[in-house]
């Protein structure tokens, strides 16, 4: 979670800098301004690295935490889609990975 949510803080500095790297995608149905979308993703970025520090915890809720937040980092990503698509693929199999291994758990020895 760490990983993927510092890969969504470098996407919404990225954003806020309006850098050349980002298509112009026109009659897109969230049309957003750039910066805007960065800031969501540089906040949501920030809150997915500090839960991804408190599931060192161990606690249940920051495992509950982490699956909405990686939720909400796939979601965010697919409607990213029309601006930098690469990208925005690559954050969305992390967050997927992320919610599988969260709702995988750990395996208790007796189970093996």
């Amino acid at each position: 979670m760490i990983f993927g949510g510092a890969m969504a803080i470098l996407q919404g500095i990225s954003a806020i800098a309006k850098d050349d790297v980002f298509v112009a995608t026109r009659n897109y149905v969230f049309q957003f301004n750039l910066t805007g979308w960065g800031w969501i993703h540089l906040i949501l970025g920030i809150v997915i690295v500090l839960a991804g520090c408190a599931l060192f915890t161990g606690a249940f809720w920051a495992r509950a935490v982490g699956v909405v937040l990686a939720g909400l980092g796939a979601l965010a990503n697919f409607l990213w889609l029309p601006h930098y698509p690469l990208w925005s693929i690559v954050l969305i199999a992390i967050d997927i990975f992320i919610i599988w291994a969260l709702c995988a758990g750990p395996r208790s020895r007796q189970e093996v």
